[in-house]
């Protein structure tokens, strides 16, 4: 169907004018397809990944091989949702020695790009397992967040680590919706 702008009224929720290609860290959060909870369970503040939630383990991880100029920092699987910090390095000196490597050159994927591969990546092949092809996983959109200093990047991780221990305060936690 297409888009009636009457109708809807999305807005972006990225920031105006800022070059999401360029180089540095990104916090991002990807929630599941009406909050489900297809990623497994938390006991004693440890998260128990479902085969599903190590598929979407495996598929996030195997994002530098498909991405070069990506790095990634810490992550952690929830029930419901990720949150993950990727580092996208200048692709202009990713490679060997002081020259890009010949395939980098022109190559700076946006972070949407990145979120749109990961989403389609792991969907695939949970829906595989799954045997229900073409069963959306993951909502239409994501959190980010630009990391902007050390300090930051110190206070995302932190979150990140202390998510699972917070469940049982989570708003993402079926068990909170309305309170």
């Amino acid at each position: 169907m297409p888009r009636n702008p009457d109708k809807h009224h999305r807005h972006s929720i990225r920031l105006k004018d800022y070059d999401y290609s360029q180089a540095g860290a990104y916090f991002v959060t990807i929630c599941t397809r009406d909050r489900e909870g297809l990623f497994g369970e938390i006991a004693e503040g440890l998260m128990q990944l479902s085969p599903f939630g190590e598929i979407v383990g495996a598929c996030w991880h195997d994002l530098p091989h498909h991405y070069p100029h990506v790095a990634l920092d810490a992550f952690v699987i929830m029930p419901n949702h990720i949150h993950g910090i990727i580092v996208l390095a200048d692709p202009t000196v990713v490679g060997a020695g002081f020259k890009p490597a010949p395939t980098m050159v022109n190559k700076c994927h946006r972070l949407t790009e990145i979120i749109r591969a990961f989403k389609t990546f792991s969907s695939r092949r949970i829906n595989e397992s799954h045997g229900t092809p073409g069963t959306p996983v993951w909502q239409r959109n994501y959190y980010e967040h630009v990391i902007r200093n050390e300090n930051d990047l110190d206070e995302v991780r932190k979150y990140i680590m202390n998510n699972p221990l917070k469940w049982d305060l989570d708003k993402e936690n079926p068990e909170n919706w309305g309170k």
